[in-house]
Formats: C-alpha cells, structure tokens, sequence
C-alpha cells in the first residue's frame, strides 16, 4: 500500500516539473520570438498567452498581402481592442483578428493604441501593424473646417490639430490674400474662402502652405456654371461668396438654402436693407460672456451697431464674406430658387424650418 502512494506521488511530482519545465520554454521560446511578455500579466495568463502567440506563429509575422495598398484606418477614442481587431480583418489588412488580440495582449500594447487616423498596408505583418498603431504623433493629421466657421474659428482649432501653427500666424497670413485667387478685389481677408472640408495633411505643414490648401480646395469648387449663376443674379464672385455666406449662417437645414438665397436676392434687386443677424454677429465678434463668436440672442443694442456689415443700418451686401460658406450655399446663390417672398423667420417647433412670407403683414403673422 505505501508503495503504491509513493509512486502515485513520484509520478504526480513528475507531471508537475514536466509542465513546469514546459511552461519555462514555452515562454522562453516566446520571449525568444516576440519579446517579453507584458509584465502585468499573472503567471497564468504569461504562460497562456505565451503559448497562444507561438501557437499562431506566422500569423504575425507574415504579411496578409505583399501587394495590397496603404489605407486609411481611423480608430476612435475608448474603441476596444476587439473592435480594432475584428475591423482590421474585415478591411484585409490582418489574416486573423484573434492572432492580433493575442499579440496585442502578450506585449501589452493593447492598452497603448493611439486613437486618430493611421496609414496601413496588409503588406505589414500584424507585428509592423501593433507598432504602427502605438505611434500617438502620425505622420498626418486631420484638419475639418465646418461650413459656416469664421476664420477665428478655423484658427481656435488649430490648438488640438497636431499642426505646429499658432492660431495668431495663421490669422496674420490669412487676413491677406494669396496671388492666385485674381477674382478677389485687392488685398482683402481670405473669409469666405477657405473651403470646408476634412484635410488629410502632413504634420509638418507650414501656415503658408496650410492657407493655401483651404484656397486652392475652394477655388476649385467655384466652378464655371457657379462663376456664371453669380453672374444671372447681378453678383461678381465676391459678392456671391458674400451672400452665400450669409446664406450658409441662416439655414439650419441645408434644402432651405435656395429659398433662404431666393429672399436675399430679391430684397437686393428691390433697394431692401437684407436685415439678417449673422451680419450683426461677425459685427458684434466674439462674445465672451457666452463664450461664441455669433451672440444670440441679439438685443436691441447689438442691432444699431455701427458697422458697414450691420445689414439692418445699410443696405446691400456687407464689406465681405462672414464666413466659410459650403458648395451647397455657394450653389444656392447661384441657383436660388424661383419665389416671391421677400421675408423669412424660424418656425415656432423647434424644427429648424423657417416660414417664408411675401409681405410684411404675412411675416408679422408668422411670429410665435
């Protein structure tokens, strides 16, 4: 009997070292191969882990695809390891979402991904693929500009861009237009063109080159049949850009801009003061109280302004743009739709509509 215990005791003393003594080269062969195990990781899960990672071998280090072409892969803040895993499968970038989980986490780069946009080809194995994704300074940075921004706002968001540009250079050389817009009269700012967009751009652009980005992007957008709506409308291309502006800080939903255009235009051809807030507003500039460069609401005050862009003083157009319209409200302008109304205001449901009105009376009605 105490024979039969002590071999059952040799024999269970046995299995322990041998798994002990293969766990040892399972992880030595790991950290032979893919470095260190992350250091966070309890015995268990080194030796786990280990294990997994030898396991998928040249899943890691053979590229999905030598010919396959760089893309864009853009992870967002907080998105989870699974996630980036399985999406980079489904975008043939990876052979196996699981293999690169398994590195990810033997390393312990899979709490270190840099959120932001990363530039991938499959012709990087997923080990060249983990690194890439570590690096939080990418080569390129995106830049957006959204319809409607004056350029101080444009110059405010340059502080979290990436892009080594002060808000005070790029407002400096933007207030002076470049040679090449020739339709610009004279030396006049560059609001109202610096085209809205998203910008894929090295991080390494200079102001210069920067400015000259949003201008060439919105000369090309003012194409021939914009150039020869303007024209129809009794509008050179400045004073289009000017009205679309406009436009564009009225409409909240994009398919009233025409109508919104429509009105403009026709207190224009009639001698009409276009009596429009946003004028008012990049008049008034930014208002710290309410921390925004378009104060609302206006108050009696804020409409006697003496400024030429105060529309409710002057009639006409302002001096200039007061903002970066969209295509869609350079394309209002020069196309506007075909109506009588000479007045418009915001419905009283929180829509975002507005009920138009051909008289003052009707207008006045239209009062919540």
């Amino acid at each position: 009997m105490l024979n039969r215990i002590n071999s059952a005791l040799r024999y269970l003393l046995f299995v322990v070292v041998l798994g002990i003594g293969l766990s040892i080269s399972v992880s030595y062969l790991a950290a032979q191969k893919y470095g260190s195990p992350n250091p966070r990781l309890n015995l268990i899960d080194q030796i786990k882990f280990s294990a997994r990672t030898l396991w998928y071998g040249a899943h890691l280090t053979q590229p999905f695809n030598l010919s396959g072409a760089e893309q864009s892969f853009i992870i967002e803040q907080g998105e989870s390891v699974s996630s980036i895993s399985t999406r980079l499968e489904e975008g043939a970038l990876i052979r196996n979402a699981a293999a690169f989980r398994t590195y990810l986490i033997y390393t312990g780069q899979d709490i270190s991904i840099q959120a932001g946009e990363h530039f991938l080809s499959p012709a990087q194995s997923i080990v060249d693929i983990a690194g890439e994704l570590q690096n939080a300074t990418p080569d390129q940075i995106t830049f957006v500009i959204l319809p409607g921004w004056r350029m101080e706002e444009i110059a405010t968001s340059l502080l979290t861009s990436g892009l080594n540009i002060t808000p005070e250079e790029f407002l400096t050389v933007a207030r002076y237009t470049p040679r090449f817009l020739d339709f610009l009269p004279g030396s006049v700012s560059s609001e109202g063109f610096l085209y809205p967009n998203t910008y894929i751009l090295p991080r390494d652009t200079t102001v210069d080159t920067l400015l000259d980005e949003f201008l060439r992007n919105f000369s090309l957008h003012l194409t021939d049949d914009i150039h020869e709506g303007f024209s129809r409308q009794g509008l050179d291309d400045y004073q289009g850009v000017t009205l679309a502006s406009i436009v564009q800080r009225e409409a909240i939903i994009p398919d009233e801009q025409p109508q919104i255009a429509s009105v403009f235009i026709n207190r224009l051809n009639a001698g009409i003061k276009l009596d429009t807030d946003p004028t008012v507003q990049y008049a008034l500039g930014y208002n710290s109280f309410q921390a925004t460069w378009w104060t609302n609401p206006l108050s009696g005050a804020d409409l006697q302004i003496n400024s030429p862009y105060n529309t409710y003083i002057y009639i006409g157009l302002p001096p200039g743009p007061i903002a970066n319209p969209s295509l869609g409200a350079l394309r209002a302008v020069a196309f506007p739709a075909q109506t009588p109304y000479f007045y418009f205001r915001a419905r009283c449901d929180g829509s975002g509509l507005h009920s138009f009105a051909i008289t003052l009376e009707e207008h006045l009605q239209n009062h919540c």
